[in-house]
């Protein structure tokens, strides 16, 4: 079975990782690596190379990217990026692809699949954020696909409700945590040696991606986030890891950057890869931002997670999270909370670490 990956930013590849060891590792599948997106990008950190530093090679390499961040660069690089894939997909076979998540840029490869009657597998479907328009594209490519792969119960349901069609749906639980239960995590010596940050020391990871629905909050939303912060540096020291390539995305990172350059103690991070990322999690005090990760990463070791505003609104709210407005005195009342708060208990709500190995036997089944 010939396998395409649609790979488009760091996120979705450190996701991907355990189904693509498992796949490559099994001779019935002939995989192949297509990555587009911020993968290619100079300003998002060439995260090219972490595939490249797992070892994986690269077959495809698609240049998809908006230059800028208003809703008009986003609308012409969903129009350049279907362009790119039509030509592509014209070309390239594939018994099945595979898309994760809710990109608008993995919309736009389905999209484009479409009309070669291309057969899609959707990762991470039935899943709901209405505070980012990538909830439509969601579900968009849960439409036009022939196979879905969930992370969870009530995500399962979801799924079956939006495609009308029990069979094409599967509960294997979440890849992340196939990462987790698997990772060769950093030491604290290690992580210090490796990035040259300290996490003995009371730290917040934070990432903060802007809310695309109401991107006009985004200013306002960053100035609170950043004041909280500000405040918080005196007892923390805080890792920020950079937004993803959105609406009024350019306009965060340099509030944040601005910020970073007046406040000790703040470490910005464009990418630390799948290991560091996970590694400086479980050490951190707590997640505060609106990172997916919060949601489901989190919840596994357990870590208490501050989510802020809407942009995760209607993933399943389990009882390491917070969910509040992005004002300043409320985050810092929350914070206080969280510091008072009984360490918490395991949770788990994403499956058993074994997702990869299921989709692999489903892959065979079908």
């Amino acid at each position: 079975m010939k396998i395409g990956i649609l790979t488009s930013s760091r996120a979705d590849f450190g996701i991907y990782l355990p189904l693509l060891h498992r796949l490559i590792a099994d001779s019935f599948f002939e995989t192949e690596i297509i990555a587009f997106g911020t993968h290619l990008s100079d300003r998002y950190g060439n995260t090219i190379n972490e595939i490249l530093d797992n070892n994986f090679e690269v077959k495809h390499r698609l240049k998809t990217l908006a230059e800028g961040d208003s809703p008009e660069d986003i609308a012409l690089s969903i129009g350049e990026s279907i362009k790119v894939f039509s030509s592509f997909w014209n070309t390239q076979k594939f018994d099945l692809v595979f898309a994760l998540g809710d990109r608008y840029e993995m919309f736009a490869a389905v999209v484009a699949g479409t009309p070669f009657n291309l057969k899609f597998a959707h990762i991470a479907a039935g899943e709901t954020t209405l505070g980012a328009i990538d909830n439509s594209y969601r579900h968009s490519i849960s439409l036009m696909s022939d196979f879905l792969f969930v992370s969870a119960h009530d995500y399962q349901q979801r799924a079956v409700d939006i495609i009308q069609n029990s069979e094409k749906v599967f509960n294997v639980g979440a890849l992340n945590i196939d990462n987790l239960i698997k990772a060769d995590l950093y030491t604290l010596d290690e992580f210090r040696k490796t990035f040259n940050i300290d996490l003995d020391k009371p730290t917040i990871l934070s990432t903060f991606h802007p809310e695309t629905i109401s991107y006009h909050e985004n200013q306002e939303h960053i100035s609170n986030l950043l004041g909280a912060l500000g405040i918080l540096a005196n007892k923390y020291q805080i890792v920020i890891t950079m937004p993803n390539s959105d609406t009024s995305g350019l306009m965060i990172r340099d509030e944040i950057e601005k910020f970073a350059s007046k406040i000790r103690g703040v470490f910005l991070i464009e990418s630390f890869g799948m290991k560091g990322y996970l590694s400086c999690m479980k050490y951190c005090s707590f997640l505060l931002g609106n990172t997916s990760s919060g949601f489901v990463e989190a919840s596994f070791f357990p870590k208490y997670v501050i989510n802020l505003g809407d942009r995760q609104k209607g993933r399943i709210v389990s009882p390491n999270i917070y969910s509040i407005p992005v004002i300043k005195d409320i985050i810092l009342q929350t914070v206080d909370i969280i510091e008072h708060a009984s360490p918490l208990q395991n949770l788990h709500i994403y499956g058993n670490g074994d997702a990869s190995e299921k989709i692999v036997s489903i892959l065979k089944q079908i």
